[in-house]
């Protein structure tokens, strides 16, 4: 494996654009086949020695996701807010926290960015904000009849006194999503008490958000990952959901308080305003669906340009349940025009190698997989480093909001938001100057950034080959369709158009595979043992180690 020049050229054989360029000449549809990074910025570098990660930390860090070969950066929240929820609660959408830096960092990072050549996506939460936004603080002090109440959702109680909550919906972090004011009357959250949730019915709300989106526009930045996506606009009447399979959060039910037809008129009125400016700017849905058919509404031509593909996401380290995983969403995505997407990770689930099980050779795998299919691939900071969970965590430092709840959300998200190591050999690994806001492991000195820079057996060095295979060849990057191939059971192998076949072993030995003449490009797995002849006038049969995936070319 080859890593990545230090710079990026200004073009890439096949005639496709050079890493993250933003020129007008490569503008056409870049999001089709983007690989975008995603940065939770408290963990990703320190600038200031605080031991949280912020703006200025993420700016000296920008060459190393520019040799990776990523398009884009997503940033997840840096607005002003009290970090009830980790900055998921905005006080003021127009503002940086002080934990991270100024509007001026922000506005120097964009700069900085595209003249890396990466582009910069950042979080935008609508469904709620937090209790300390304007709005809604005026609207307590107001009290009951106060005209800003009617841009939260505020209602009497149930009950011959008003005690009991107005429905009976949950909280996805656990407990009543209604929390009672000493006023009597109770308001909405759908995730913390101190995130309370907009009323997407009334005009200023939807106005306020056109007008933020333009704000960070004007600044530069390429497009926005729609937190809850889903979310935002409720049933008429705020209905009760019932009890048991009903009421449940998973399966085909559409819920009162999610995926409501409503939220397409926002996002037709949201894709007006991006394709307003230069450059292609485009909207990401974090949309929960319950089916892949009903994500694809939020990806239709007038709406938002891509959307989370949790299905895949969810999906185990099977054979059959990868190819309908796959099938199932180039199908459902591409009778609306759109790209499917393709994730592992995020600042919200268990790092893919724990969850996948079968450890770093699985992880390697896997993701080789995922870059090989047809559409856009979302990173997550550190999987290029082969980063596992961090699952013993002391209760007495973990800061995840759910896990202070009796139940919800599982509580482990902080897991995977460890802060980064790039160098030497004891925390805080070069991630700042001193103690990190979350404790890093001990044994994370060979998972370096520096450690593993160089070394052709390193999972960061197959995240660069493979980034710039994919950007040269022209079997990989975007496309609506893979053609499968005969395979034996518990392996995949499909082909791309331009001559790329891909070949994945899920099972627990090696399996010899019949193929086409082919070279090798590239293996998850190092060293890669090679083909195995069976004779002058056999088939060329290539035995694939377990938990592998190889790219090779015919």
């Amino acid at each position: 494996m080859t890593r990545q020049p230090d710079a990026p050229s200004d073009t890439a054989p096949y005639g496709r654009p050079g890493p993250g360029d933003t020129s007008t000449a490569a503008a056409t549809e870049w999001w089709r086949d983007a690989v975008i990074y995603q940065i939770y910025p408290r963990s990703f570098a320190d600038g200031n020695g605080d031991g949280m990660g912020d703006l200025p930390g993420i700016r000296g860090r920008l060459a190393h996701l520019r040799d990776l070969g990523v398009d884009a950066v997503w940033l997840s929240p840096f607005y002003a807010s009290p970090q009830a929820d980790a900055g998921y609660d905005v006080a003021d959408y127009r503002a940086t926290d002080p934990l991270f830096g100024t509007l001026a960092d922000a506005e120097a990072l964009i700069r900085e960015a595209h003249d890396q050549g990466l582009r910069i996506i950042i979080d935008i939460v609508p469904n709620h904000c937090s209790d300390q936004h304007a709005w809604f603080r005026r609207a307590v002090a107001e009290g009951p009849g106060s005209v800003l109440r009617e841009r939260f959702h505020f209602r009497k109680g149930r009950g011959d006194n008003g005690e009991l909550p107005p429905n009976d919906w949950e909280s996805v972090f656990g407990g009543p999503a209604w929390t009672r004011l000493p006023d009597g009357e109770w308001y909405l959250h759908l995730f913390a008490p101190e995130q309370p949730d907009f009323n997407w019915d009334h005009p200023a709300v939807q106005d306020e958000f056109r007008s933020i989106l333009r704000f960070w526009l004007d600044l530069g930045v390429d497009g926005f990952r729609v937190d809850v996506a889903h979310g935002m606009v409720k049933a008429p009447g705020l209905p009760d959901i019932g009890h048991g399979e009903q009421a449940r959060l998973i399966g085909s039910q559409i819920l009162p308080f999610f995926d409501q037809d409503g939220v397409h008129a926002v996002y037709r009125s949201w894709r007006a305003i991006l394709d307003e400016y230069p450059g292609e700017r485009i909207g990401v849905a974090e949309a929960w669906a319950p089916t892949l058919e009903r994500l694809a509404r939020y990806v239709r031509p007038d709406e938002l340009h891509q959307g989370f593909n949790f299905h895949y996401l969810s999906t185990d380290w099977d054979a059959d349940a990868l190819r309908a995983a796959v099938d199932a969403s180039l199908s459902a995505l591409g009778a609306v025009g759109a790209p499917a997407t393709w994730v592992l990770s995020n600042h919200d689930v268990v790092r893919h190698r724990t969850r996948l099980g079968g450890g770093l050779d699985r992880a390697r795998a896997a993701t080789l997989l995922m870059l090989a299919l047809p559409g856009s691939a979302y990173l997550y900071q550190g999987e290029e480093l082969g980063l596992p969970e961090v699952t013993e965590l002391p209760d007495e430092v973990r800061q995840d909001p759910s896990f202070f709840r009796d139940s919800g959300q599982d509580g482990l998200r902080d897991g995977c938001r460890v802060p980064l190591p790039w160098s030497g050999t004891e925390p805080p690994y070069g991630f700042g100057a001193g103690d990190t806001w979350l404790p890093q492991p001990d044994d994370w000195a060979a998972l370096t950034v520096q450690a593993q820079t160089g070394d052709p057996h390193s999972t960061l060095e197959l995240y660069r080959s493979a980034l710039a295979v994919r950007r040269a060849h022209p079997g990989l990057g975007a496309g609506d369709a893979v053609e499968w191939l005969p395979a034996p059971e518990g392996v995949l192998a499909f082909r791309r158009p331009g001559g790329l076949i891909c070949t994945v072993n899920t099972t627990a030995g090696a399996v010899r595979l019949p193929l086409p003449p082919v070279r090798q490009l590239l293996s998850s797995r190092a060293p890669f043992a090679g083909p195995t002849p069976t004779g002058p006038s056999a088939a060329p049969v290539r035995e694939i180690p377990a938990d592998t995936t190889i790219w090779w070319a015919e």
